[in-house]
């Protein structure tokens, strides 16, 4: 394997710069920034507004010549009932506001969060004994007993706003308690446990940073509620000494006066509403910060909106008269960094209606995103910055949401990899199946429900009216993928989309939902477009292949040339790789050195050249062409003579007499 550095003058792949840090990714948002800005704001005033102005925190009384008067360029906002100035009051009353909120969030969120955390990954009695004490402080009078802490304590704030975090912590200790038990599920926490590390290791390192969101929101919701219950009691007359002033105090001044001067009210009211709003906005900008890396993968149609274009014109790119799905110039993009990397990049491809075709690579070469993006359902965070696919004459890249919604389950379907992921817990298999159907067909509840039962029937699960009773727990791999493609023809699709739909599945099970994929296509004229990785599914199913590797399409053709002689060393090497391929008992299994490159990391010139064992420095030195060979196989190799008459891999021989079997 040649691993020669790239040629002198070679264009040097840039190098995406690392996931940006979460305020980073927080501060892209103009509604967090802005949120960020006038709460860093109230901070910097909280902090240098009582040492600018001392003596407001003591003033009895200002000009009594001056009371009520309204805002003025010697006065801003006016004057109070004994000639105080309002705006210079609001500015010092803001640390001490400010600063018994956060008393009350931090003893809050100490107590809630541990307590959550604890309670959802250790379970057992420490469970059930925490619960019973937030089920006894939530029916606790908590304004009666802040009443009588200030009694004991008389103004005594710091013992009014811990007082008021130990009431409020059993509401974020049992969200934070169901976030933990959420997590605590995930296989990789299981993974950590196998791996002897300890409980307190894994609750800092792989249980806290996925729930930092909902902490996040807890945060904002608790600091809003302790600035109501704050300025509540300072607007009593309970908590702030007589004259400190304070946000609650002065609407407790405005409205003594409010018959009087009716003005008094707004400035504290106005900044009590903005400071509120902005933890709002904030917390849910900040939620969404978190989340957005967690699962690149996660499908999101109402988070995602795919960048709307008008119609080409006319000679700009001619409809296809013959094929039912064609691919033209499609890439995809999606941030890296500080910038966009293409996931995809130019896919061609086309499928005539009947025809089942392959599309086979290693896992990150861009297969499902591009099956994902004919629906336009791919990642959240991603979007089709260029090309068209069209479907029975129409482009699916221009259509409005409202037409896609048609296309989407009524002429294309999709079977996904896990079948268990894609049906809902929470209702009966009957009642997903009919509303499968129901979406797509006019037909009433009682008629969908024979429909339902009949696809159960086809997809040859038996006893259909048992399966439609029960729960997608209560299924098996292989029955709930028999449910899984049963759903996908609800709506008797032209174009079955099937994402490695035998991945999960044993060996026995996959063979038998191959045959009825196969039984499918030709009892319903079906095209099949197939995404896997095992060119024995390929083999036993597919009329043509598109092999991918690093978001490009480098090999198509018919599947037996391509078994008898791939044009490609990644379709080479790929082969080579077929465990079933082997020639000899004991032969050591192939692989290839290396990994796919990540978006935004491919070479300059051919994406494979890394890992191939025919490169040259021409291979490196630009892009290259998908190019169409004499047979109308096409390949994007410029050595496809040296590749076609090198010694194919044993697997390759195999692997022709596999796809052979069906002619």
């Amino acid at each position: 394997m040649s691993s020669a550095a790239p040629a002198a003058g070679a264009e040097t792949p840039e190098t995406p710069q690392a996931a940006p840090r979460f305020a980073r990714r927080l501060l892209r948002r103009p509604a967090a920034r802005v949120c960020v800005g006038y709460l860093g704001l109230l901070v910097c005033i909280a902090i240098i507004a009582p040492v600018v102005l001392p003596a407001i925190a003591t003033q009895d009384a200002g000009s009594l010549a001056e009371e009520f008067q309204g805002p003025s360029a010697h006065h801003l906002l006016g004057t109070d009932s004994v000639g105080r100035d309002v705006l210079e009051r609001l500015l010092v009353g803001t640390r001490p506001t400010l600063v018994a909120v956060a008393e009350a969030v931090i003893v809050a969120l100490v107590i809630g969060v541990t307590a959550g955390v604890a309670t959802g990954f250790m379970r057992g009695w420490l469970d059930e004994a925490t619960g019973w004490l937030a089920d006894l402080a939530f029916s606790m009078p908590g304004l009666v007993i802040l009443l009588v802490v200030l009694a004991v304590f008389p103004q005594n704030v710091t013992a009014a706003m811990v007082t008021l975090g130990v009431l409020m912590a059993p509401s974020p200790m049992r969200v934070v308690r169901s976030a933990t038990l959420a997590v605590r599920e995930e296989l990789y926490i299981d993974a950590a446990k196998v791996a002897g590390l300890s409980r307190p290791y894994i609750i800092a390192r792989h249980v806290l940073p996925r729930i930092v969101g909902v902490v996040i929101v807890q945060a904002a919701l608790l600091g809003s509620l302790a600035l109501l219950v704050q300025t509540g009691l300072a607007f009593l007359g309970v908590l702030d000494p007589v004259p400190q002033p304070s946000w609650g105090g002065m609407v407790a001044d405005g409205m003594n006066n409010i018959s009087t001067d009716f003005w008094l009210i707004i400035p504290p009211g106005v900044v009590i509403s903005l400071t509120i709003l902005a933890l709002g906005v904030l917390a849910d900008a900040a939620y969404d910060s978190v989340t957005e890396t967690w699962a690149p993968r996660r499908v999101s149609i109402a988070l995602f909106r795919t960048r709307q274009r008008t119609q080409p014109a006319a000679g700009e790119q001619p409809v296809p008269q013959q094929a039912l799905l064609s691919v033209a110039g499609l890439t995809v993009t999606a941030e890296s960094g500080a910038r966009r990397a293409a996931i995809i990049e130019g896919i061609d491809l086309s499928l005539a209606a009947g025809e089942a075709l392959g599309i086979v690579g290693e896992s990150g070469c861009g297969k499902t995103t591009l099956a994902m993006s004919i629906l336009r359902v791919q990642p959240s965070g991603t979007r089709i910055e260029s090309g068209h696919v069209w479907f029975a004459g129409r482009d699916l890249t221009s259509l409005p949401e409202s037409s896609l919604r048609a296309v989407r389950g009524g002429e294309i379907g999709l079977v996904s990899q896990d079948p268990t992921l894609s049906l809902d817990p929470s209702f009966r298999i009957g009642s997903q199946l009919t509303e499968a159907v129901r979406a797509h067909r006019t037909v009433a509840r009682g008629e969908a429900r024979e429909v339902a039962a009949a696809l159960l029937e086809q997809v040859r699960l038996p006893d259909p009216a048992a399966v439609m009773r029960r729960y997608p727990h209560e299924l098996s791999g292989g029955m709930a993928q028999r449910v899984a493609i049963a759903r996908a023809l609800a709506g008797e699709p032209r174009l079955l989309i099937a994402d490695e739909p035998t991945t999960a599945l044993d060996v026995t099970v996959q063979a038998e939902i191959l045959d009825l994929l196969h039984l499918l296509r030709e009892e319903r004229a079906m095209a099949v477009l197939l995404v896997t990785h095992d060119w024995g599914v390929v083999a036993d199913i597919c009329d043509r292949a598109v092999v991918m590797y690093a978001g490009q399409v480098i090999e198509e053709g018919d599947v037996g040339a391509i078994f008898r002689r791939p044009l490609h060393p990644y379709t080479q090497a790929l082969m080579a790789t077929n465990p079933y391929g082997r020639s000899k008992r004991g032969e050591a299994l192939r692989s290839i050195p290396g990994t796919v490159p990540s978006p935004g990391r491919w070479p300059a010139g051919c994406h494979f050249s890394p890992r191939c064992t025919y490169v040259t420095d021409a291979c490196r030195a630009a892009p290259i062409p998908l190019v169409t060979i004499d047979d109308g196989r096409q390949s994007r190799c410029i050595r496809v003579e040296a590749v076609a008459a090198g010694a194919a891999p044993a697997a390759v021989a195999t692997n022709a007499q596999a796809g052979e079997h069906r002619d």
